[in-house]
């Protein structure tokens, strides 16, 4: 019975599947995902957050955005807070531009809320084909290079210095070496194809450190803590500050195009395109997107997005929504493990930061290098973002030096209404409002 009512509902026969192989899959995509659980705590926590409330966010905020995906857009899509935003959202809303927490996450509930109505009058696809590929390559690259300063950082092998800003810190520290040996790890077992290698990986530097004293054992299993702390705290009276549109812009931006890359990317590995090689129920998946961001920011934690990772599901067979409900699954009992979470040290998660960083900067390969006008303003948002510490003032700068660029080179077949308008509203933002 269940069987079938499972066959009906995904339709798994006519994807040529059954039930074990979107198990195995959705086991698969989570523990190639699961280092989220350990990382969003980490970072978000360092904006004030509570640390446990973050960490019950984190999984039910996984876990709804994986339950929308798999049994409305039936997708074998995972979803969980994304990396680079959770970044962005302490580092650069909270410490940077000193703005709470609170109203930062009402940035991401807005945020959330306009994709979602973006998705519902079908505005997406216009937006999407409105912004040149060279600025979505410069933009990713920018936050994989904005990941890697924040992992060296973490870890001490970056320090701020008076006179070059920045400089090498002290490598024999364990902070700085442990941090190196599991990005060594990371990277070698990603590379060997390993189920798992950045959770591994973290795992791997917790444990060695525990074993020669430079960190402590809290334990595997309790209780979940208390999410009391930060669900329903958003302020969206904050989130409305116009200084903050370029904020809000950011997590939207980022959250758009992420999401519809990695859509297209895991549905065209999966042979899920239709023959035209568009994606059917493609405005469902991008609403699941939405809502989870939305549902995200209620609860206490950065923007919810789809995540790359579910390639390794799709690899594994899985070809429908029951591998994200499989995930779903799994983050919910995550929710019991929350103790170790809670030993993870800051440096075992460097690691894995610092390979994140490596595979969002291999965009820049996308880039035409060839035309000065294309590759001067991707150089600049990648640049931007590390350097300024902001992700949004990376995409500002961007489309800045675009669409400035363009027309001084009297190429203004390559502007559009939306970057120019863009263009303009930061340039304002930076001339009056900064």
């Amino acid at each position: 019975m269940l069987k079938r009512l499972l066959d009906n509902h995904f339709k798994l026969t006519e994807h040529d599947t059954d039930v074990k192989t979107e198990v195995i899959a959705g086991i698969t995509t989570f523990l190639t995902m699961a280092y989220i659980i350990f990382v969003n705590p980490s970072i978000l926590s360092e904006s004030g957050m509570d640390y446990g409330a973050v960490f019950v966010a984190t999984c039910v905020a996984s876990a709804i955005g994986c339950l929308i995906m798999g049994l409305w857009a039936n997708y074998p899509i995972a979803l969980a807070p994304g990396m680079g935003l959770n970044a962005f959202f302490t580092y650069g809303v909270v410490l940077g531009m000193g703005y709470t927490w609170e109203a930062a996450l009402g940035a991401v509930f807005l945020s959330g809320f306009t994709f979602f109505l973006l998705s519902i009058f079908r505005i997406r696809e216009w937006i999407i084909n409105s912004i040149p590929m060279s600025l979505r390559m410069g933009i990713a690259a920018g936050i994989g290079l904005f990941l890697a300063m924040i992992a060296l950082k973490n870890a001490g092998i970056v320090v701020a210095n008076p006179a070059t800003y920045v400089a090498l810190g002290d490598l024999s520290e364990p902070s700085a070496l442990y941090a190196l040996l599991g990005f060594f790890v990371i990277t070698a077992l990603a590379y060997l194809r390993i189920t798992g290698a950045v959770m591994i990986g973290i795992l791997g530097i917790t444990i060695l450190a525990m074993i020669l004293g430079h960190n402590e054992f809290a334990g595997v299993m309790s209780m979940p803590p208390s999410i009391a702390p930060t669900i329903m705290q958003l302020d969206l009276a904050g989130a409305f500050d116009i200084a903050m549109f370029s904020v809000v812009f950011a997590f939207l931006f980022v959250d758009l195009f992420d999401t519809s890359g990695t859509l297209i990317g895991v549905a065209h590995r999966g042979g899920l395109l239709d023959a035209q090689g568009k994606l059917p129920r493609i405005g469902r998946a991008m609403m699941a997107d939405s809502g989870a961001s939305m549902a995200g920011a209620a609860l206490g934690t950065s923007t919810t997005t789809s995540y790359i990772e579910s390639t390794a599901g799709i690899v594994s067979g899985g070809r429908t929504g029951l591998t994200a409900v499989v995930v779903a699954v799994l983050f919910l009992i995550s929710l019991f493990f929350s103790p170790l979470a809670g030993s993870i040290p800051a440096y075992a998660t460097a690691g894995a930061l610092l390979y994140v960083a490596v595979l969002m900067a291999g965009s820049l390969t996308h880039a035409d290098w060839d035309d000065a006008t294309e590759a001067a303003p991707v150089l600049i948002s990648a640049l931007a973002m590390p350097l300024t510490f902001s992700i949004a003032e990376g995409i500002a700068l961007g489309f800045i030096s675009y669409a400035a660029i363009k027309a001084l080179s009297g190429r203004f077949g390559d502007l559009n209404p939306a970057v120019v308008v863009l263009a303009l509203i930061f340039a304002g933002k930076f001339l009056f409002l900064d």
